[in-house]
């Protein structure tokens, strides 16, 4: 998933914890394999070659997760939404590429989670604009992570770690300790702006410091606005806490796009998630369920 995949476990049998590791490496593999938008062979590389001309019967487990994608597109009006790549596929970090604003303005109307048609009874997506993409990179790893310790709960793992880049999930505690969690400074790799003890949570970061680069003072990076199709300014980084990581790595997305103060209404209105923004200006903001500890402290 073009990322690094960290896993933890404690286990005393040594063949079971070695087990659970490989488990979640094949796992990735099998998800990354499906869900790839870079690999031609990929079940999502197909829907995105095909959608637009016909109806694509596809597996049920993409079925349900673009269900889960378009659900968040909806509570969020759109800020999230996986037709992004639709304009995004034009950008290239690697090589320093991005589209022109006229290269914008003629594919921006294929960016909206509307045009996207799924028919529950025959497992099918169609897309109803021509030149519609999808990218699953907001949601996909949040989701891979999930499956990854439904896979060491299976083996009997009660205290484990999964990550795949900024989406984390924690199983049980670090054997009688909280697991520790900084955040990064987005502007100093080697400088936190807060450190989390936590236990049984998910937790994911969206940050415009991992895949970008800089042009004429401009910083381009990988999380699009969908109205603009240009990267969202409103925030530095964003991370959300829940109880899963397919949902905190989607709503970390929109939470960055959205801004501090929009953002903060959006969180506070989901219960059992909650986020801290480092808004554009590198100022830190904690939704309501965070900033009653936080003022405990002093």
């Amino acid at each position: 998933m073009g990322t690094r995949v960290a896993v933890e476990v404690w286990h005393q049998n040594k063949q079971t914890a070695k087990k659970a590791v490989s488990s979640v490496h094949d796992e990735m593999q099998r998800i990354d394999n499906n869900m790839s938008p870079f690999r031609e062979e990929s079940e999502l590389s197909y829907i995105n070659q095909q959608a637009a001309k016909h109806p694509v019967k596809i597996s049920h487990e993409l079925f349900q997760l673009i269900q889960k994608a378009q659900s968040i597109s909806k509570i969020s009006n759109g800020t999230f939404d996986i037709t992004f790549a639709s304009v995004g596929n034009l950008y290239d970090y690697r090589k320093h590429k991005h589209p022109s604003d006229k290269l914008i303005k003629q594919n921006i109307s294929k960016i909206n989670f509307q045009k996207i048609q799924l028919n529950i009874k025959n497992s099918t997506i169609f897309f109803k604009q021509a030149g519609t993409k999808i990218d699953l990179g907001g949601i996909a790893k949040g989701y891979a992570v999930d499956k990854s310790i439904e896979l060491l709960k299976q083996l009997g793992i009660q205290h484990a770690l999964v990550s795949a880049g900024g989406d984390s999930r924690l199983l049980g505690d670090k054997k009688g300790k909280p697991w520790i969690t900084g955040i990064r400074h987005p502007r100093h790799k080697d400088k936190y702006v807060a450190i989390l003890p936590l236990k049984d949570t998910a937790i994911s970061t969206s940050g415009d410091y991992e895949r970008f680069f800089i042009e004429d003072d401009i910083r381009y990076h990988h999380i699009i606005q969908p109205k603009t199709g240009k990267s969202a300014t409103a925030s530095q980084s964003v991370t959300v806490l829940g109880p899963d990581t397919t949902t905190t790595d989607a709503i970390s997305t929109t939470l960055f796009i959205l801004g501090a103060p929009k953002a903060l209404n959006f969180i506070n209105s989901l219960p059992d998630y909650e986020a801290i923004i480092i808004d554009t200006h590198g100022k830190l903001h904690f939704s309501s369920g965070l900033e009653q500890p936080k003022a405990n402290k002093n």
